[in-house]
């Protein structure tokens, strides 16, 4: 059988002989980029009820999660091996409580050279989780789910609109 390495033409992120690396960025143009993701949570009855009133033990939900959100971002190339540190100008996070649980979008804005997909989805994620951890002495058949890219702006690749 042939080694799959043998395949690499050095492009992405592997060299020529199939090694790991971090792809070079430097010669794209800094362009104003967006992206948008979102996931959900599905909390049972009582800490769905909690969280909307406010009353969850550990303190406000949406607002711890919104900061976690935020710090996330700012760190996606600390925790995604691949990933390049970006300029981010803005990070906007929105919570929606219902009766049934919690679904998280984030926003992540800025000009660099390379997009901001991966901060937007790592922000959505530790929001999810934050709620997670805020709630779980209520319920811990809690699931987190549909976490994708909603929307991309910006860089060669232009836009992307998620069509579900």
């Amino acid at each position: 059988m042939e080694d799959w390495r043998l395949k690499m033409d050095g492009e992405g992120h592997f060299d020529t002989r199939g090694a790991a690396r971090m792809m070079d960025v430097s010669g794209k143009p800094p362009t104003r980029r967006t992206a948008e993701a979102s996931g959900r949570i599905t909390l049972g009855s009582g800490a769905a009820a909690a969280v909307i009133a406010g009353s969850v033990a550990k303190g406000d939900v949406l607002a711890v999660a919104r900061i976690g959100a935020i710090q996330a971002v700012k760190r996606t190339w600390e925790s995604i091996p691949m990933c390049h540190p970006v300029r981010i100008g803005g990070v906007e996070v929105d919570l929606l409580p219902d009766e049934r649980g919690v679904t998280a979008v984030c926003r992540v804005t800025g000009t660099d050279s390379t997009g901001f997909e991966m901060e937007a989805l790592s922000g959505v994620t530790a929001a999810l989780l934050t709620v997670y951890d805020m709630t779980k002495s209520i319920d811990r058949g809690m699931v987190i789910s549909d976490v994708r890219l909603m929307s991309k702006s910006g860089g060669a690749s232009g836009e992307y609109k998620w069509q579900g």
